[in-house]
């Protein structure tokens, strides 16, 4: 399917005020009106001198992912896999990833996907082709909509293409465990990423704080040495990064609760249950029964995280008619 078949269906739907799901390699399957971006697919072009890199929304991340370590590079955001969380099959695919904002354990140092989008392809809800931003890092035109687009799942319309930047892939990687309830293992996040050292991990899972340190051998070792001085009880580790990225620990409904980091051990002496932090503590995993909405609702107005502003529904819903007057894409999803 092109770009263009796409956008013909898109306009379509929109005449005739069908609702369309968004679906790219099928993880997230919807069914009856379910508009895929699969067959739209392939790498346009990669440059690895320029860190750059552009492919088609149907492209799958194992595709991606081989060609980028056959030139010793990686998407720096380290997208999860949610097929274990959701109990799915299908195939992962970079505009999924976009789409969702998909971003694993490396956060904390080098950012979420959508800091990594240069530019993309998308159509919106009246079958409109537009595209956004540039090819390269350097570009400064027009307003910044893959910024938009990129985590708002398909509701402002469907991406067609996107832009990315690459980075070279580390050349070794250490971790130091430390044994620790949540609070202390927040406390330790809070103080290594406070450092100089460039922690590019901070995860806590079943009693263990883990910081995984990335990059030139030298280097690394100076500053796992530092940071043991730093924070004692360290010890060496080898813990299944994918894994925790992934939270493969876990099996059956879970809940995903994004929070200020120095929050989550407040939120996670609520819940009780089984819990897990990524993201030095700013992700914590949920596994039991307590009513997630309502703690996670008073700590936003006791010290948490701060309410949202007056005005904000107003202006997504108002962004969502810009961008599909007909209500066509992804009814449901992101408040609408």
């Amino acid at each position: 399917m092109t770009e263009q078949d796409l956008a013909e269906a898109i306009a379509t739907a929109h005449d005739t005020r069908t609702a369309l799901f968004i679906e790219g390699g099928g993880t997230r399957s919807h069914g009856t009106g379910t508009l895929s971006t699969r067959a739209h697919s392939g790498i346009v072009t990669y440059e690895p001198g320029a860190l750059t890199l552009i492919a088609r929304a149907g492209t799958p991340m194992e595709e991606i992912e081989a060609v980028l370590a056959s030139e010793g590079q990686m998407l720096a955001f380290e997208p999860m896999d949610h097929r274990r969380v959701l109990g799915t099959n299908g195939t992962p695919t970079i505009g999924g990833v976009v789409a969702a904002n998909v971003s694993g354990p490396r956060r904390v140092l080098a950012g979420a996907c959508r800091d990594h989008l240069l530019g993309l392809r998308f159509i919106d809800g009246r079958g409109r082709i537009l595209k956004n931003g540039g090819r390269v890092m350097k570009n400064v035109t027009g307003l910044d909509l893959g910024k938009l687009l990129c985590g708002s799942h398909g509701t402002l319309g469907v991406i067609t293409e996107v832009a990315l930047k690459t980075l070279p892939r580390p050349e070794t990687m250490t971790t130091l465990a430390f044994q620790a309830t949540v609070s202390q293992a927040v406390d330790l996040f809070c103080t290594a990423l406070g450092t100089p050292f460039e922690v590019s991990g901070a995860a806590w899972l079943d009693g263990t704080a883990y910081l995984r340190i990335e990059g030139l051998e030298a280097q690394v070792a100076y500053r796992a040495e530092r940071l043991s001085a730093l924070l004692p009880g360290a010890e060496p580790a080898a813990p299944d990064w994918d894994a925790i990225r992934d939270a493969a620990s876990f099996t059956g409904p879970l809940w995903r609760i994004l929070c200020k980091p120095t929050d989550a051990p407040a939120i996670c002496a609520k819940l009780g249950g089984r819990v897990a932090l990524d993201w030095a503590g700013g992700l914590i995993w949920y596994q039991g029964d307590a009513d997630v909405r309502a703690i996670t609702r008073h700590s936003m107005q006791v010290g948490g995280p701060l309410p949202t502003a007056p005005g904000t529904e107003i202006l997504v819903r108002n962004l969502r008619r810009q961008f599909d007057p007909a209500g066509i894409l992804n009814p449901g999803l992101m408040g609408g």
